[in-house]
């Protein structure tokens, strides 16, 4: 080599090698969406829960924005979650229920799925679908998810790395998802075999078993816990692309049941709830010996990994040029053990069955998001700017500085962040056509809400959010003029599914 070609090599050395790792990225932030799963609204310190405590995200908070309505895209897993990558809300997206394929043969045998992963996974999302990934993958992001997918089943068009993500780590399956301690995950498009032994979902205690001895709940607390080695891959793509933008979404399987958690927190809240009966599996997923403590400590467990995320992001130098929002994908649960009412799961809302997740009472789908953008968003600021799971696209796309795609829903909230003007949603809109066939309008302080489809129930409930936040006084009867607007809005958004099972009969479909 030349002199003339070491001097080259020392300048640049010189120039990129001492650089701050986010002077890197064009000026462009890194983006790190966390999505909670089966998160209530009210199951933060930041957004007033009492018992369970989560000092990371509350501070996560404090250092951005805390938004007050912001909506999931559906009352359950996977509608919410395409709805979330593809900007579109239910009325038009490809998937709007949970369906599990159950054609291709006993889906819900785990051990089925375990001798053949063509029985794995939900309906695939199409070839060629716009999604996050493929809208910043085309930015110039390394992208990843991390954690659960359910948007399509291994070997098929759906999978992550065949829809804008370059790297894939987690559940294909949300049937899967339902132990903690699975079998095997995913890795990309291989399957990678843990340590665990085989214990299907919704295995009980064994007859005879004591149920207040805790030595019988061994066979539920197995070697690999999937959140944790989740976590492990989200620290290590973080460290590898810190040079260079990126979008991580980390879609943790917390805190949806089973209940399973490290003991040393389990232990924590035993000591703060003291003694409680035992869930035994009577109402499916498995048996825990403490279930209130157990889902107090998934939460905070989950708390305690954000906080390691954003120590990382400070050590390497990225965080204060990293834009994180945390959310839920929606309302709280009310089975497998879990104890929504105890925790005022929901906040000012409802949590019960028939109020929270699957149902589009605001208990099913208002749910917490915290955005955080050091330097660019104001500390401490909160905000009652109406928003859905749809935004998020436009969102990142100008993040980004790409271009928004054509086919949204949703309005960018970027200069809300900014604390710039902000252009509203004249309405919010949602169908669901399981659990009995659902509509929902959002308008104003308005909130219409139609159920029981699937029995002919064509009749419109009506609600003043302002002064009726926990939907108990119908008011439609006294507002003709809202509920056909609200009907204007259903004749103009909602579009016949391709798929039968998410269609209307009684609008003819």
């Amino acid at each position: 080599m030349s002199t003339t070609h070491v001097f080259i090599f020392f300048c640049v050395l010189v120039v990129f090698g001492c650089k701050d790792p986010a002077d890197l990225n064009d000026g462009r932030p890194n983006i790190i969406f966390i999505l909670a799963d089966d998160l209530g609204y009210g199951e933060l310190g930041c957004y007033g829960q009492e018992k369970i405590e989560t000092p990371h995200i509350d501070a996560l908070a404090k250092s951005g924005m805390l938004f007050t309505q912001h909506y999931s895209g559906s009352p359950v897993c996977a509608p919410s979650r395409a709805i979330l990558l593809t900007g579109l809300h239910s009325g038009h997206a490809q998937v709007r229920g949970n369906d599990e394929w159950g054609e291709r043969g006993d889906v819900w045998n785990y051990l089925a799925m375990l001798a053949d992963s063509t029985l794995e996974g939900q309906r695939p999302i199409q070839t060629g679908t716009v999604t996050l990934g493929t809208t910043l993958q085309k930015a110039g992001y390394k992208t990843a998810i991390i954690g659960k997918w359910g948007l399509g089943a291994p070997h098929t068009e759906g999978v992550p790395n065949k829809q804008g993500f370059d790297y894939f780590y987690g559940y294909n399956c949300q049937r899967q998802a339902h132990t903690l301690y699975p079998n095997h995950l995913w890795e990309n498009e291989r399957r990678v075999h843990l340590k665990n032994d085989t214990v299907p979902p919704h295995t009980k205690l064994p007859a005879g078993a004591d149920p207040y001895d805790l030595d019988h709940y061994s066979p539920f607390q197995l070697t690999d816990y999937a959140p944790e080695l989740m976590f492990d891959r989200v620290k290590a793509f973080v460290n590898d692309h810190k040079h260079q933008p990126f979008f991580l979404y980390w879609a943790t399987p917390i805190p949806h049941v089973p209940l399973q958690a490290p003991q040393r927190w389990v232990d924590y809240y035993v000591d703060k709830f003291g003694d409680e009966a035992p869930y035994l599996a009577d109402n499916s997923y498995f048996p825990v010996r403490y279930p209130r403590a157990t889902y107090a400590a998934m939460v905070s467990y989950l708390d305690e990994q954000v906080g390691l995320l954003v120590d990382q992001l400070k050590e390497d130098g990225i965080y204060d040029n990293t834009l994180i929002i945390f959310t839920s994908d929606n309302g709280p649960s009310f089975n497998g053990g879990t104890d929504s009412q105890w925790f005022r799961s929901a906040g000012d809302f409802r949590e019960a069955f028939g109020y929270g997740k699957g149902f589009l009472h605001e208990g099913g789908i208002r749910v917490p998001m915290i955005a955080s953008w050091p330097n660019v968003i104001k500390a401490g600021n909160g905000t009652d700017h109406v928003s859905a799971f749809y935004d998020i696209l436009p969102t990142l796309a100008e993040v980004a500085q790409t271009p928004v795609p054509e086919q949204t829903d949703g309005i960018s909230f970027l200069p809300l962040l900014k604390g710039e003007a902000q252009p509203r949603h004249e309405f919010l809109y949602w169908e669901f056509p399981a659990s009995g066939g659902q509509m929902a309008v959002r308008m104003g302080n308005w909130k219409a809400l139609r159920k029981d489809m699937d029995n002919g129930n064509q009749q419109w409930e009506l609600f003043d959010l302002d002064t009726d936040s926990r939907e108990e006084k119908d008011v439609s009867d006294s507002h003709p003029d809202i509920i056909t607007k609200v009907n204007q809005i259903v004749a103009t958004e909602h579009t016949i599914s391709p798929n039968p099972n998410w269609r209307y009969k009684i609008l003819g479909e």
